[in-house]
């Protein structure tokens, strides 16, 4: 007979083995309750594709008003968890740019990136699209303008470089200055 200690540590490796193979966790559905990190605004108020960063330890990812916020996020060293898992809107599934979906979640390891498109994220700032495929980013592409890219390709200081937003009189954002942001 084997002895408990000895059964329950074998037990215990086993646990581990699997909690390690168990791959990164699956994808959130975006509902009403989803705040932008960031921002904290709702984010089925905003058009343009989103992100969600799961995080090691903490059992409800961190969303994104713009994938490029949570790229920037990635790559920022301050982070107190290791990622263990980033999705982005899969927008050649997307229903539209004022509705990128609510499921439509790829690996963002795995995405075809536009960058330099004329419309911009959410939050008014230009935005890495990301697809699941090169065929379908040639399409938005020939539409809006861009460039394809990897994740890996994206520089820094495309995700990390400040935006200039211009201000009127009453202290109100005017739209980002370039390209222009059309539906």
């Amino acid at each position: 007979m084997i002895p408990r200690l000895t059964l329950f540590a074998a037990l215990l490796a086993l646990a581990a083995c699997n909690a390690q193979n168990a791959g990164p966790p699956p994808p959130v559905s975006m509902t009403e309750q989803a705040l932008g990190h960031y921002c904290q605004m709702n984010l089925l108020e905003h058009p343009g594709p989103k992100a969600q960063v799961h995080l090691s330890g903490i059992s409800e990812p961190l969303f994104f008003s713009q994938v490029r916020d949570a790229i920037a996020y990635q790559r920022m060293p301050e982070q107190s968890h290791a990622i263990t898992a980033i999705y982005v809107s899969d927008m050649a599934a997307a229903p539209s740019w004022e509705f990128p979906g609510a499921d439509n979640w790829i690996e963002a390891d795995s995405a075809v990136y536009v960058v330099g498109a004329t419309l911009v994220g959410g939050m008014g700032a230009p935005e890495l699209v990301p697809f699941s495929s090169r065929e379908t980013a040639q399409a938005f592409i020939a539409e809006h303008g861009g460039t394809p890219v990897t994740l890996e390709a994206v520089p820094d200081a495309m995700v990390l470089a400040p935006v200039e937003f211009e201000m009127d009189e009453d202290g109100n954002f005017l739209a980002p200055e370039g390209p222009a942001q059309s539906h």
